[in-house]
Order: structure tokens, then C-alpha cells, then sequence
């Protein structure tokens, strides 16, 4: 299995990316949310600059945000500096829209998105559609250096629920998910996967990556210890984070894994106006926790959100989700601890995962 790292994109920060490459992750993925962070492609450009072996791409880029063509030319700018070795991430914008106050693209724009970008990434012609019609658009200058197609961008489209997998299926070359929570769990994403194919996908060509925030946790340590908090603290909120706008947008139940934190996570909410409450949702999001959230972080959702273990613990659980076709898992701990966490995996995880294998 390969473990990457999912990048809250700082342009004052691409050490990050360079110390993945020398620690031994395999890719880099630079997240897209032009609300909260730097742009992703500013920052891909100067981690190609700086590293030789490392793939990266985005983690994951909008489609609601920039048009076909727009992603297109950029993820194949990269590829210029970076070639063989860049990839595209793909989705709606389940935290860039709703940070503006807007939900995420509609599966079936989603889908008609996919259309056009797809052939746009091989630097092949596609048909846009615009208020004047579909109009026939391709890169009409990619011989003179401004952008590579020569080298193949895999495309790797985010996915949670089953329709939004299917689309993964179809238009991918590989998927993006949430950390599947066992083998069967893992079973099941498969054949959304494969819903549109009338049989299952080729489970050695498709590239399957799961997002989550590893702790290896120490001797007798607590899983909701002030040490792993400050590890995986920022992406267990930001489930929440997640579980209260789908709520809010579409009427959604939260899970029952956050019942006993919802009716006190809604009521801090509801202080704030609803007009920009949007705004002080995704405060921190991916990256800390603020003060009147650190509550809401029991062991129960810590553990039901990230990748929190012994080594061995953790090592099985890779072990596992590998055997059932997971390929990658990228690691996205708080901002602060980004170092810390990164040398712990280096350590503790990347060295003996080959040894699973035997």
C-alpha cells in the first residue's frame, strides 16, 4: 500500500511536500479551497520545482469553481514540470462551495463536467457546453511547451455516496474516498464502483485512495489524549464539519456516530448569523481546532473519524483494507503537527508495510 500526504496548500510551506518525498510517501495531494487556503496550483508548481520522484496532484481540485478547461490547462501545466508523475483529483466541493455559502456541484453537472474533462486531460477535443451551445474546445498549442499531455494524467474523481462512486467508476481512473471502516465496508464501495459497468472494475488497474488522519497511539496512551487530538483533532471536526452541512443544505439525519455531541454542536452554531454562519463553520477546517470545539472531540468520534492505533493496530487495519483493494491512504493531521506526524509514519508505518505482504 502506498501512504501519501493530503496537503492543506501554504505557498509558504512546500518543504512540506519536499520532506514527504525524502521521508517516503508517494504522493503529494494539494487541496483546492480557494476560501481557506493557497491555490493549490501556485503550490504544485513550486513542489515540482523542488522534488524528483514524489507524484503530485491535486486533493482534491472543484468543479465548481474553475471550468473544464480552466483545470485542465493547469493539472497539464504541472505535468509539464512534473511529467509522469502528476495526477488530477477531482470533486464536487463539498467544503470550497459551502465555505462561499453555496452546496456542492449537482451530481448530474458533476457528471457533464467529467465528460469534458476527461478528453481535455489527454489534450483530446471535447464539447463544452455554454449559453450559446456545446462549443468544440481542445489546448491548440500543446507542442510548443506551454502545457504535457504526452504523459498520461490519471484522473481520480472524489466520491462518498453511491452515485457520486459510480461517476468515480465510470469517468476515473481511480477514486477518492473516506477511510473505509472495514474489509466489508470496503466490499461495498467496490460495487458502487462498478454500478455502471455491468461488472466489477479491474481492481489491479483502478486506483483506489482513502483520506484520514493517522495516530499511532503510545503505550497505555488514550485515544482522546491532548497528543492525538493534536493530530487528527482538525479532521474529526471537519466530519463534523461535513455532517452539519449536509444537514443544513439538504435535510440530512447526522450520523449516529455524532448523536451525542449534535444538539451542543448546533446550538454553538445557532449564535452565529445565518447569513454568514457558512463562514464560521469551516473556521479551521483540515488544519486546528478551535477552543469551543475541542468538546466535541470524544473517543468515540476520534476513532470513528481517523486512523487511530497501536502500530500493530494500525498496520492491520492497512493490511486489511489493501487485501479487500484499497491502494493508497493519504494523511491529513493538524496543520501544527504536520512534521511530527509525517516523521511518525516515516518510522513507524512506511518501513514495515512491505512485510504485511509476505
Amino acid at each position: 500500500m502506498d501512504i501519501g500526504v493530503c496537503i492543506a496548500s501554504h505557498i509558504q510551506d512546500v518543504d512540506y511536500a519536499v520532506a514527504a518525498e525524502a521521508q517516503g510517501f508517494s504522493h503529494a495531494w494539494f487541496a483546492d479551497s480557494q476560501m481557506l487556503w493557497s491555490d493549490c496550483y501556485a503550490c504544485l508548481a513550486l513542489a515540482a520545482s523542488r522534488t524528483q520522484t514524489i507524484r503530485l496532484g491535486t486533493g482534491v481540485a472543484i468543479s465548481g469553481t474553475r471550468p473544464a478547461p480552466v483545470n485542465a490547462a493547469a493539472i497539464a501545466t504541472i505535468n509539464a514540470l512534473a511529467p509522469g508523475r502528476t495526477f488530477f483529483g477531482l470533486g464536487a466541493g463539498n467544503t470550497a462551495m459551502r465555505v462561499m455559502g453555496l452546496p456542492p456541484q449537482r451530481l448530474k453537472d458533476f457528471e457533464q463536467y467529467l465528460t469534458v474533462v476527461k478528453p481535455l486531460l489527454r489534450g483530446e477535443e471535447a464539447m463544452m457546453p455554454s449559453p450559446l451551445g456545446d462549443r468544440p474546445i481542445r489546448h491548440i498549442m500543446p507542442e510548443h511547451g506551454f502545457v504535457n499531455f504526452d504523459s498520461p494524467i490519471p484522473l481520480y474523481v472524489s466520491g462518498f455516496g453511491p452515485k457520486s462512486l459510480a461517476l468515480a467508476g465510470r469517468f476515473g481512473d481511480g477514486a477518492v474516498l473516506s477511510l473505509p471502516h472495514s474489509q466489508a465496508a470496503m466490499q461495498g464501495i467496490w460495487a458502487a464502483l462498478s454500478a455502471d459497468h455491468g461488472a466489477e472494475l479491474d481492481r489491479d488497474q483502478f486506483y483506489t485512495t482513502a483520506l484520514t488522519a493517522i495516530a499511532i497511539l503510545e503505550p497505555d496512551e488514550a485515544v482522546n489524549s491532548d497528543r492525538v487530538v493534536n493530530l487528527c483533532g482538525a479532521m474529526a471536526m471537519a466530519s463534523v464539519h461535513y455532517a452539519y452541512d449536509q444537514a443544513r443544505n439538504f435535510g440530512h439525519e447526522p450520523p449516529n456516530l455524532f448523536a451525542e455531541i449534535w444538539e451542543d454542536y448546533c446550538a454553538l452554531l445557532a449564535t452565529y448569523p445565518d447569513a454568514r454562519r457558512h463562514q464560521r463553520i469551516h473556521l479551521g477546517h483540515n488544519c486546528w481546532v478551535l477552543p469551543e470545539e475541542l468538546r466535541f472531540l470524544t473517543p468515540k468520534i476520534l476513532q470513528g473519524t481517523c486512523l487511530i492505533g497501536t502500530q500493530d493496530q494500525v498496520l492491520q487495519r492497512l493490511f486489511d483494507l489493501e487485501q479487500a483493494g484499497l491502494k493508497q491512504v493519504m494523511n491529513l493531521p493538524n496543520f501544527e503537527t504536520r512534521y511530527t506526524s509525517m516523521a511518525s509514519l516515516s518510522e513507524k508505518i512506511i518501513p514495515h508495510l512491505h512485510h504485511l505482504d509476505l
